[in-house]
């Protein structure tokens, strides 16, 4: 997890073993206002943003002068934790002070928060491996987030993109030049990256493999027709040879279709029984169902990943049984089929309807 990745590289570093180091650049991986700094030192397009550990004259000034909404998050948080888009000024600096009083979910408290520019553009994936400075791309993919439940940025998905397609030529080309500028050289690392209308600009760079405990990694494999992320990190770091005779970008087109489906609960309440899970199960394009939700577990409206109720892996030779199951899950959450409750548990259905008008274009887009 996120959390292992700075103990890693000072284990890696004491055992002389190929590693990033815990030195210089790498003392702060994670931060992602580090990050953003080497890029802007590069001459590369990053966010504008401030940052504090308190509140102070910098980040006043900058939520006082940035265009709003703006992005005010944790400077290590992962995935969604503590993000939040906000639309004014008191809204910005009560999210801020807030991030101090709450507990990361990779544990432990925030230390320092950020201040960043929104970006708008969709929200790309890409997944590399490198040895000695040498950058393969493994897979891109991009997020499929909607509004939902009242949040502007749910995520329904995330999507294989055909490499030869232009904007994969862009995001790989932007990617391995991030990774240069941060000095990235070896191993595994997932970056997020937006495609604004003035091009690529990277979220933040996490220094290891994809995460969803791997459960992406069938898809990966069939995608390419043999090797995934976690194969080419393996070789990576133990078979010169194998790894130089990785392809430096995944073949187009794919070799399969198929995609991660991330479930959205439009309902609230105590499980009484997940018939939902069972339909799903019996779909011809299905692989894998990773869920936390039982019998017994309480849902909450999903609002970000953490509230997300499952993660579905469809792939099949055939891009049309793909679509059909995929427009079957969306049936079952819109539903509310997923999940039988116990009767006494409150239950709010389509909750996403309630402030869908409220929500601006630019709320609309991905973050």
């Amino acid at each position: 997890g996120e959390a292992g990745v700075d103990a890693a590289d000072v284990l890696s570093e004491r055992l002389l073993v190929r590693t990033n180091g815990a030195q210089g650049v790498f003392a702060n991986r994670r931060d992602k206002k580090v990050q953003q700094e080497l890029l802007k030192t590069a001459g590369m397009r990053s966010v504008r943003q401030a940052a504090g550990k308190e509140w102070n004259d910098a980040v006043e000034n900058f939520l006082k002068n940035e265009t709003y909404p703006v992005v005010v998050k944790p400077t290590d948080s992962a995935g969604s934790d503590g993000v939040k888009l906000c639309h004014n000024f008191d809204e910005a600096k009560e999210h801020f002070h807030a991030l101090f009083e709450i507990e990361a979910i990779n544990g432990g408290f925030n230390t320092e928060v950020l201040c960043q520019e929104f970006l708008r553009g969709k929200e790309y994936v890409v997944d590399t491996v490198s040895r000695d400075g040498e950058h393969k791309t493994c897979a891109v993919w991009v997020y499929d987030k909607r509004p939902a439940n009242g949040a502007a940025f749910v995520y329904f998905g995330m999507l294989p993109i055909d490499t030869s397609s232009q904007e994969a030529k862009l995001l790989i080309n932007y990617c391995n030049n991030a990774l240069d500028a941060l000095e990235m050289k070896n191993g595994p690392s997932h970056a997020e990256i937006i495609l604004t209308a003035s091009g690529p600009c990277l979220v933040e760079m996490n220094c290891r493999a994809q995460g969803g405990d791997g459960n992406w990694q069938q898809l990966a494999q069939a995608l390419t027709g043999g090797y995934s992320q976690v194969e080419a990190s393996v070789d990576a770091y133990l078979d010169k040879k194998a790894f130089s005779v990785l392809p430096n970008i995944p073949p187009s087109p794919a070799k399969a279709f198929g995609q991660e489906v991330i479930l959205v609960s439009y309902a609230e309440g105590k499980v009484a029984a997940t018939p939902g899970y069972e339909v799903i199960k019996k779909l011809e394009s299905f692989v894998y169902l990773e869920t936390g939700v039982g019998t017994g577990s309480h849902v909450e409206h999903t609002v970000d990943l953490v509230t997300s109720v499952g993660s579905v892996i469809l792939l099949h030779h055939d891009e049309d049984v793909v679509q059909n199951d995929i427009a079957t899950i969306r049936w079952l959450e819109k539903n509310n089929e997923l999940f039988d409750f116990e009767k006494s548990s409150y239950m709010m259905k389509a909750v996403s309807t309630l402030n869908f008008q409220n929500l601006s274009l630019s709320d609309a887009m991905t973050m």
